[in-house]
């Protein structure tokens, strides 16, 4: 049997502006924003290409605003990424990688699969990593 990821809660403090910031500076594909009441609003998106979506909103976690972290985007072209990122006006880190003293800046030197990486935050906090995959199927 599958069993597939297919939604992420993030909790945010302003759901109108994360909803700016993952739409129009991340570039996600707004598939639902529903309003029941004041106590619920639920606002799906989804990642160009990704099978997983996330979800911000009003009475849909009792998580704090800012507290996911670590959350991971896979590309197949890291410093076409971050270029774009950048254009959105998203601050986004240097390009990195892991070495044997640890972080180093830069691409991985061979530019293995899930060897490069950079990382960004929305408005409250919630941290993205984006890792480079070049070999996957896009």
């Amino acid at each position: 049997m599958d069993w597939k990821l297919e939604l992420v809660l993030v909790p945010v403090s302003d759901v109108d502006r994360a909803k700016a910031f993952y739409t129009e500076q991340c570039g996600f594909n707004l598939d639902v924003d529903h309003r029941a009441s004041d106590d619920f609003r639920v606002v799906q998106m989804t990642p160009p290409g990704s099978a997983c979506s996330i979800s911000i909103g009003v009475g849909i976690t009792k998580a704090p605003p800012g507290t996911t972290e670590g959350l991971h985007l896979v590309v197949t072209d890291i410093d076409k990424a971050r270029t774009e990122l950048v254009g959105s006006g998203v601050d986004v880190s240097e390009v990195f990688h892991f070495g044997a003293s640890g972080r180093e800046p830069g691409p991985h030197p061979e530019r293995a699969d899930y060897g490069s990486y950079l990382a960004f935050s929305d408005p409250d906090g919630n941290s993205w990593v984006v890792q480079e995959v070049p070999g996957k199927p896009a």
